[in-house]
């Protein structure tokens, strides 16, 4: 039977990758691994590499990453493909993630959310491509992790009756609160996500990466991705500036815009508690679960907005709030 190095070292062979160097590069929370290639002469590219085996269909990756480069967005460029082994060669954007760029000079953090959200500005005024719908009842059902991942790992049990109300009336606060035309949506654009590619211009010099899992959803989606951000704060006054800068370039209505985006707020941060739970309890990745009071903190906010609250009540009191010995029991 031949082994994964095998099929991976063919796959380059295949493309003239054969003497390039090969280096692991840290990867997300999904079974995609990544390798940086050098060649002698300098020259660099990433192997991806997401087995079929483990769930892995790298056909979307190459279809978005195209689309999103006819927008003159800087998704990786396709070098190689073969999608019946789940092996990617792609661009390197490089290292310059906006967190470490934000680290390394906070002066930065304004004007790169910016160009962030002009991005998403650009990418929402264009036609988006056929993919599956984030609608009320999907995104209401995306909230289960909450009860079977997040609080069976707290208290041992899914609260199914609670979980069955909340999900049936939380579809229906999704219903009355996102209206207007869906847009592309990528599901994780936050600064891990994101490079700083300054040597280009305008929107490209945005990089893009992660985008496999897009689908069509409410424009408020990805803005709430970026700047209720499980991984770092992202100061108050930055989240209220991109926010109304969103508005006021895109001329959507104000207060059914903030509405629909304390309403998905809630919906993300719930699916991310269970998500962070499932990480350190079925896979041990416990760094995950450092993450969950930031997260609940987005959620509690999300639950005082006026449109929350016929559900407000419930689910708080459904859902543990992360006291210290809450965390212990979701690193367990």
């Amino acid at each position: 039977m031949t082994s994964r190095e095998d099929e991976i070292r063919d796959f380059l062979a295949t493309h003239g990758y054969a003497d390039w160097n090969r280096t692991p590069l840290a990867g997300d929370a999904s079974s995609r691994r990544y390798q940086r290639l050098r060649s002698p002469t300098g020259a660099k590219a990433v192997l991806m590499d997401w087995s079929p085996e483990e769930g892995g269909d790298t056909q979307p990756f190459v279809d978005l990453a195209q689309y999103l480069r006819n927008l003159d967005i800087s998704a990786p460029e396709i070098y190689a493909e073969d999608h019946a082994r789940g092996l990617l060669l792609i661009e390197d954007l490089g290292d310059a993630l906006f967190t470490e760029v934000i680290d390394n000079d906070p002066a930065q953090e304004m004007p790169l959310y910016r160009a962030a959200v002009d991005l998403l500005i650009h990418l929402h005024d264009a036609q988006p491509p056929n993919l599956a719908r984030l609608d009320p009842e999907t995104l209401s059902e995306m909230t289960r992790l909450a009860f079977s991942e997040y609080r069976y790992a707290i208290l041992g049990d899914a609260a199914e009756d609670n979980r069955k109300r909340f999900e049936h009336r939380f579809a229906q606060i999704l219903s009355a609160q996102l209206e207007g035309d869906m847009v592309f949506v990528h599901r994780d654009f936050h600064a891990q996500n994101l490079l700083w590619l300054p040597e280009r211009e305008g929107l490209a010099r945005v990089g893009v990466i992660d985008f496999q899992d897009a689908k069509l959803g409410h424009r408020a989606y990805d803005l709430v991705s970026l700047l209720q951000d499980a991984r770092r704060d992202v100061p108050a006054q930055v989240e209220a500036q991109m926010i109304d800068h969103y508005i006021q370039a895109t001329g959507v209505d104000e207060s059914h815009f903030r509405s629909a985006y304390a309403v998905i707020a809630v919906q993300r941060n719930m699916r991310i508690l269970g998500i962070f739970a499932r990480l350190s309890q079925r896979f041990g990745k416990r760094h995950y679960i450092e993450f969950v009071p930031r997260v609940w903190a987005h959620f509690e906010r999300g639950l005082a907005h006026p449109a929350l609250a016929s559900a407000a009540e419930e689910i708080l009191n459904a859902l543990p709030a992360p006291a210290p010995e809450v965390l212990e029991r979701l690193r367990a």
